[in-house]
């Protein structure tokens, strides 16, 4: 048996795929229909009963090399999807990572095996802090197009809870499965790379799809019972705009913790939404700051006068698709009055304004437990990550250099201006 050549994690490593053979892949056979309805506790009994009288809905997740896996519908069963095909490593947090932006357009690949039992927390609860904005969650709504798990759970026991992780998904209208063989999707895309999905589900179930797409030279060509749609590349179209806040928003600290400058005001950030996280306004209004949040086309430049400081936030997609945001940053460098700090998609913008370039990586990075290498000091972090996109390090102009390395697959994870307070980070401190 020949030995298995380790990935590299950058697009021009990508062998050519091999000749799949387009078999349907049914459901693990360790994955039985289990997925019933109710959240209380039951015995065994109880839920082996309950599953003797659920049917779920068996779809199949097609993928763009000919690759067919089928599974067992929890979530959204309205139309069939399509999306680029991510795995992400995470042991726990599904509910901030489905509300991330970062991960719009995806179908995302949990390689964790066991899902969905802790529940999910409400909606309704508000921060106690930011007054208006969900405590539990990145966003206002789901934004992968779909989720694969190997086995996910309807009983959950956790004390935020209020309801299982298949009633959220239906309720924002998002299709997942369980049973597949998510190992073996894993593996697939680490070696050949990230690929375009599908999540199909049968025309008796969600009906035929409203325009006829051709399959002729299309695995979907064994499946003429299941809704096709066409392939999506979200990475094509601009994501930014789609999840960016549309207007100016502004978040105070509470008075005793206000951060203040020598003049008697309290420091304030100007925070450009390209698909931030609502975890991000929370530690800067926790530590004494006036967080602006604007759009991502919004010009900040026209109130430099009172920016203390700049914060180019997470998002999803290709960072090269974002050109006024890019060109504002731009400016912004060379107008040399306040510090600026980015971090994943803002990481990329600073260095695609500062003169570098970026590129799309084989199969990215996402995960919580990535280690980085301190470029400064040779401590290695441990960090959360979630992106496809990295900065090309040998394209760095001389006055910006490397913060931080990835200590897996020597990617870019950060860079610092040798003489201005510019610097930003590939990760999510």
């Amino acid at each position: 048996m020949s030995a298995i050549p380790v990935a590299t994690n950058v697009e021009e490593s990508r062998a050519p795929s091999p000749v799949s053979t387009a078999a349907i892949v049914p459901p693990c056979t360790a994955a039985t229909p289990t997925y019933g309805s109710g959240c209380s506790a039951k015995s065994p009994e109880e839920i082996e009963a309950a599953a003797a009288t659920h049917q779920p809905t068996l779809a199949t997740l097609v993928l763009k090399d000919g690759a067919m896996l089928q599974g067992y519908s929890f979530g959204a069963e309205v139309k069939s999807v399509s999306g680029e095909c991510v795995f992400q490593t995470g042991m726990v947090g599904y509910p901030e990572s489905l509300t991330d932006p970062s991960y719009r357009g995806q179908i995302l690949v949990l390689t964790y095996p066991l899902i969905g039992n802790y529940g999910v927390p409400s909606h309704d609860v508000l921060d106690p802090l930011l007054k208006d904005l969900p405590a539990y969650f990145e966003s206002n709504q789901i934004h992968i197009a779909g989720l694969v798990v190997g086995q996910a759970s309807a009983e959950f026991s956790h004390h935020l809870a209020s309801s299982s992780l298949g009633d959220w998904l239906k309720r924002e209208g998002v299709p997942a499965i369980y049973g597949v063989d998510t190992r073996a999707i894993t593996k697939r895309i680490r070696e050949e790379g990230v690929m375009l999905g599908k999540i199909l589900f049968p025309i008796s179930v969600v009906g035929a799809s409203e325009k006829p797409v051709s399959s002729e030279e299309d695995a979907v060509a064994q499946l003429p019972d299941y809704q096709n749609v066409a392939w999506v590349d979200p990475n094509a179209a601009n994501l930014v705009a789609e999840v960016s806040c549309t207007a100016p928003k502004t978040y105070s600290p509470t008075p005793e913790t206000a951060l203040k400058r020598p003049d008697g005001r309290t420091v304030r950030i100007v925070a450009v939404d390209i698909g931030m996280k609502y975890n991000q306004i929370r530690c800067f209004v926790k530590r004494g700051v006036e967080l602006v949040v604007v759009p991502w086309d919004y010009d900040f430049l026209a109130e430099a006068d009172n920016i203390d400081g700049l914060f180019l936030s997470n998002g999803p997609g290709d960072p090269t698709t974002i050109t006024t945001t890019i060109e504002r940053v731009k400016a912004a460098l060379e107008l040399k009055k306040f510090p600026i700090f980015g971090i994943c998609l803002g990481h990329q913008v600073l260095a695609l304004a500062s003169g570098a370039q970026t590129e799309k990586m084989k199969y990215g990075n996402r995960g919580q437990n990535i280690p980085c290498t301190d470029m400064l000091t040779s401590r290695c972090y441990i960090t959360s990550q979630n992106h496809g996109y990295a900065v090309k390090a040998g394209s760095l102009p001389p006055t910006i250099k490397e913060l931080f390395v990835n200590a897996n697959d020597g990617s870019n994870e950060g860079i610092y201006h040798t003489d201005l307070p510019y610097f930003s980070v590939q990760f999510h401190p």
